[in-house]
């Protein structure tokens, strides 16, 4: 699995490396800050789940890897805003110092806006060069709009502010982690299927697996901040903590938050497995591997 991941993410970081043309007149400086955080590492967990899902039924890697490169630009952006004085206030990410601290807020507000757009000129190009059905990739185009944008991740940003202000109950919880981190998730398996032409019985079991990995990778991210090695995450441990964030573990304790973790993966795979989606393995090896990350 690791060597799985680590080939794949290869494949997307050259992608991501030449996806923004380099005859285009780009101040140097705005260039240099999106590149800094796109290709400053990570798992690449969501380029990946867009191949893994093409790959499970049917489709070449090579006509997903437009829309893997979208999803982590639109990542890329989430960290760079989040990392924001206005946000989170976070000096590092991913072991190196955040774009703000070395390009300035402005520059990194802009970087985040410029990855934004690009994101959309990405999955076009499944379309233009990967020959994927243009009717897909409408689709893909509006489901981004919407998973990344105010009823998905950017809406999760927001119930994260106010719940840094007051609200506090699990559920609010839950509604947080479910738009910040499982909205991506989903429309990255979603996407993927759509690039192999799925049908809407594999693309519902691909959504209800996405959402329940994307809760399980939240909560371990959790998990991680309390428990974690500050080396191995490249950030420092305890900042939910630092910032008053409630978090599972402060609602229901590690090690319940962890056997959530285990019921949400198997209720996961479940759904794969009782589908009629060709080869599931890797995904469910991916969901496995998920689950025991220790970073």
């Amino acid at each position: 699995m690791e060597q799985y991941i680590a080939d794949h993410a290869k494949v997307v970081e050259n992608s991501l490396r030449a996806g923004m043309p380099e005859q285009w007149n780009i101040p140097g400086v705005l260039r240099e800050s999106i590149q800094y955080s796109l290709m400053a590492g990570g798992k690449r967990l969501r380029p990946i789940l867009v191949l893994a899902a093409a790959e499970a039924l049917g489709a070449e890697t090579s006509a997903a890897l437009p829309v893997a490169s979208a999803i982590e630009m639109i990542h890329t952006y989430s960290l760079i805003h989040d990392d924001l004085p206005a946000m989170d206030n976070d000096d590092y990410r991913r072991g190196r110092l955040t774009n703000h601290k070395v390009f300035g807020e402005g520059m990194a507000i802009l970087a985040g806006d410029a990855l934004i757009t690009h994101a959309f000129y990405a999955v076009v190009q499944a379309a233009r060069t990967a020959e994927v059905d243009p009717v897909q990739v409408l689709s893909i185009v509006e489901e981004l709009a919407q998973y990344a944008g105010a009823p998905g991740m950017v809406g999760g940003q927001a119930a994260d502010i106010l719940g840094e202000q007051g609200l506090t109950k699990l559920e609010e919880l839950e509604f947080i982690h479910l738009r910040k981190t499982s909205d991506l998730i989903v429309f990255s398996l979603r996407s993927g299927a759509r690039i192999a032409g799925a049908t809407d019985e594999q693309l519902e079991a691909l959504t209800e697996f996405g959402t329940c990995i994307g809760l399980a990778f939240q909560i371990q991210d959790d998990i991680l901040d309390l428990t974690g090695d500050e080396t191995k995450l490249g950030k420092p441990v305890r900042s939910d903590e630092k910032l008053a964030k409630v978090t599972y573990p402060y609602f229901i304790g590690i090690e319940a938050s962890m056997q959530r973790v285990d019921e949400l993966t198997q209720q996961g795979k479940s759904a794969l497995t009782n589908s009629d989606i060709p080869y599931t393995n890797r995904l469910l090896q991916l969901a496995d591997y998920l689950m025991k990350r220790d970073h």
